[in-house]
Protein backbone atom coordinates (compact mmCIF):
# COMPACT_ATOMS: atom_id res chain seq x y z
CA UNK A 1 0.00 0.00 0.00
CA UNK A 2 1.62 3.43 -1.75
CA UNK A 3 2.53 5.92 1.24
CA UNK A 4 -0.32 8.30 2.08
CA UNK A 5 -0.47 12.12 3.84
CA UNK A 6 -3.58 13.58 5.55
CA UNK A 7 -3.07 17.04 6.45
CA UNK A 8 -5.36 20.40 6.58
CA UNK A 9 -6.91 21.66 3.55
CA UNK A 10 -5.53 25.41 1.78
CA UNK A 11 -6.78 27.06 -1.20
CA UNK A 12 -4.45 25.60 -3.73
CA UNK A 13 -6.55 22.27 -2.90
CA UNK A 14 -9.63 23.77 -4.37
CA UNK A 15 -10.03 22.52 -7.91
CA UNK A 16 -8.83 18.79 -6.82
CA UNK A 17 -11.17 18.83 -4.00
CA UNK A 18 -13.96 20.09 -6.27
CA UNK A 19 -13.12 17.62 -9.25
CA UNK A 20 -13.64 14.75 -6.51
CA UNK A 21 -17.15 15.96 -5.21
CA UNK A 22 -18.01 16.50 -8.85
CA UNK A 23 -17.26 12.64 -9.64
CA UNK A 24 -18.53 11.07 -6.30
CA UNK A 25 -21.60 13.31 -5.78
CA UNK A 26 -24.90 13.32 -7.63
CA UNK A 27 -26.34 16.82 -8.98
CA UNK A 28 -27.35 18.83 -6.30
CA UNK A 29 -26.20 16.68 -3.82
CA UNK A 30 -22.61 18.07 -4.65
CA UNK A 31 -20.83 21.19 -3.52
CA UNK A 32 -20.21 23.92 -5.25
CA UNK A 33 -17.15 25.24 -5.92
CA UNK A 34 -17.76 28.44 -4.01
CA UNK A 35 -18.64 26.51 -1.20
CA UNK A 36 -15.93 24.11 -0.69
CA UNK A 37 -13.61 27.23 -0.86
CA UNK A 38 -15.69 28.93 2.11
CA UNK A 39 -15.53 25.64 3.71
CA UNK A 40 -11.53 25.82 3.85
CA UNK A 41 -11.46 29.16 4.53
CA UNK A 42 -13.92 29.15 7.63
CA UNK A 43 -12.96 25.85 9.27
CA UNK A 44 -9.08 24.62 7.44
CA UNK A 45 -9.26 22.45 11.08
CA UNK A 46 -12.03 20.63 10.09
CA UNK A 47 -10.91 20.20 6.80
CA UNK A 48 -8.85 17.18 5.82
CA UNK A 49 -7.47 16.19 2.71
CA UNK A 50 -5.56 12.83 2.06
CA UNK A 51 -3.12 12.28 -0.72
CA UNK A 52 -0.62 9.88 -2.08
CA UNK A 53 2.27 11.33 -3.92
CA UNK A 54 0.82 12.27 -7.13
CA UNK A 55 -2.74 13.51 -5.99
CA UNK A 56 -5.49 14.60 -3.29
CA UNK A 57 -7.33 11.07 -3.40
CA UNK A 58 -10.18 11.92 -0.55
CA UNK A 59 -10.87 14.85 2.03
CA UNK A 60 -13.48 15.21 4.95
CA UNK A 61 -15.14 18.42 5.45
CA UNK A 62 -17.19 20.26 8.67
CA UNK A 63 -18.64 23.04 10.50
CA UNK A 64 -18.32 24.03 14.22
CA UNK A 65 -21.75 24.78 16.14
CA UNK A 66 -23.02 25.18 19.91
CA UNK A 67 -26.34 23.79 18.89
CA UNK A 68 -26.91 21.11 15.85
CA UNK A 69 -29.98 20.79 13.55
CA UNK A 70 -28.74 18.55 10.87
CA UNK A 71 -31.64 19.39 8.56
CA UNK A 72 -30.57 22.82 8.45
CA UNK A 73 -29.72 23.17 4.93
CA UNK A 74 -27.98 27.02 5.02
CA UNK A 75 -25.24 25.16 7.62
CA UNK A 76 -23.70 23.66 4.44
CA UNK A 77 -23.26 27.25 3.70
CA UNK A 78 -21.64 27.88 7.60
CA UNK A 79 -24.62 30.19 8.44
CA UNK A 80 -24.18 29.54 12.32
CA UNK A 81 -20.49 27.98 12.03
CA UNK A 82 -18.50 28.95 15.02
CA UNK A 83 -15.13 27.74 15.30
CA UNK A 84 -15.42 27.22 19.21
CA UNK A 85 -18.57 25.18 18.74
CA UNK A 86 -18.36 21.83 21.37
CA UNK A 87 -20.56 19.63 18.30
CA UNK A 88 -19.07 19.10 14.94
CA UNK A 89 -21.39 18.32 11.70
CA UNK A 90 -19.27 16.61 9.29
CA UNK A 91 -20.07 17.69 5.85
CA UNK A 92 -18.89 15.60 3.12
CA UNK A 93 -16.58 12.22 3.55
CA UNK A 94 -15.25 11.25 -0.09
CA UNK A 95 -12.52 9.38 -1.75
CA UNK A 96 -11.81 9.65 -5.32
CA UNK A 97 -13.58 6.66 -7.16
CA UNK A 98 -10.09 5.02 -8.17
CA UNK A 99 -8.52 4.93 -4.80
CA UNK A 100 -12.16 3.49 -2.85
CA UNK A 101 -11.73 -0.16 -1.30
CA UNK A 102 -8.61 0.43 -0.19
CA UNK A 103 -8.79 1.91 3.39
CA UNK A 104 -8.89 5.80 2.78
CA UNK A 105 -12.17 6.68 3.87
CA UNK A 106 -10.56 4.95 7.18
CA UNK A 107 -7.78 6.45 7.61
CA UNK A 108 -9.33 9.47 7.09
CA UNK A 109 -12.39 9.27 9.37
CA UNK A 110 -9.37 7.86 12.45
CA UNK A 111 -7.21 10.98 11.52
CA UNK A 112 -10.55 13.35 11.55
CA UNK A 113 -12.26 12.06 14.56
CA UNK A 114 -8.79 12.00 16.50
CA UNK A 115 -7.91 15.56 15.24
CA UNK A 116 -11.52 16.75 16.55
CA UNK A 117 -10.58 15.01 20.02
CA UNK A 118 -7.98 16.75 20.49
CA UNK A 119 -9.51 20.11 19.43
CA UNK A 120 -11.63 19.33 22.80
CA UNK A 121 -14.61 18.88 20.67
CA UNK A 122 -17.70 17.11 22.23
CA UNK A 123 -19.46 15.09 19.53
CA UNK A 124 -19.29 15.01 16.06
CA UNK A 125 -22.50 14.55 13.88
CA UNK A 126 -23.37 13.48 10.17
CA UNK A 127 -26.46 12.81 8.12
CA UNK A 128 -25.75 9.80 5.51
CA UNK A 129 -27.57 7.98 3.13
CA UNK A 130 -29.02 4.68 4.05
CA UNK A 131 -26.24 1.93 2.88
CA UNK A 132 -23.62 3.98 4.67
CA UNK A 133 -24.93 3.60 8.27
CA UNK A 134 -22.96 0.11 8.85
CA UNK A 135 -19.71 1.82 7.67
CA UNK A 136 -20.05 5.02 10.12
CA UNK A 137 -21.27 2.85 13.02
CA UNK A 138 -17.77 0.55 12.62
CA UNK A 139 -16.23 4.10 13.63
CA UNK A 140 -18.94 4.35 16.66
CA UNK A 141 -21.62 6.43 15.38
CA UNK A 142 -24.74 5.88 16.54
CA UNK A 143 -28.12 6.00 14.48
CA UNK A 144 -30.36 8.46 15.47
CA UNK A 145 -33.24 8.50 12.83
CA UNK A 146 -34.76 9.54 10.08
CA UNK A 147 -33.91 12.91 9.13
CA UNK A 148 -35.63 15.83 8.13
CA UNK A 149 -33.19 16.84 5.31
CA UNK A 150 -34.59 16.38 1.89
CA UNK A 151 -30.92 17.78 0.56
CA UNK A 152 -30.40 16.66 -3.16
CA UNK A 153 -33.39 15.38 -3.17
CA UNK A 154 -32.83 12.02 -1.23
CA UNK A 155 -33.79 10.47 2.15
CA UNK A 156 -31.20 10.58 4.78
CA UNK A 157 -30.41 9.59 8.42
CA UNK A 158 -28.69 11.19 11.14
CA UNK A 159 -26.13 9.55 13.12
CA UNK A 160 -23.89 11.02 15.91
CA UNK A 161 -20.33 10.00 17.88
CA UNK A 162 -19.59 10.92 21.12
CA UNK A 163 -16.13 11.91 21.38
CA UNK A 164 -15.93 11.59 25.07
CA UNK A 165 -14.72 7.84 25.68
CA UNK A 166 -12.25 8.11 22.42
Amino acid sequence: MPEVNIRSANERDLDRCFEIESVSYSGSEAATKEKILKRIKSYPEGFLVIENSKEIIGFINSGAAHRVELSNEEFKELVGHDPSGENVVIMSVVVDPKYQGRGMARKLMDSFISSMKGLGKARIYLICQAELLGMYARFGFVHIGESNSDHGGLSWHEMSLSLENI
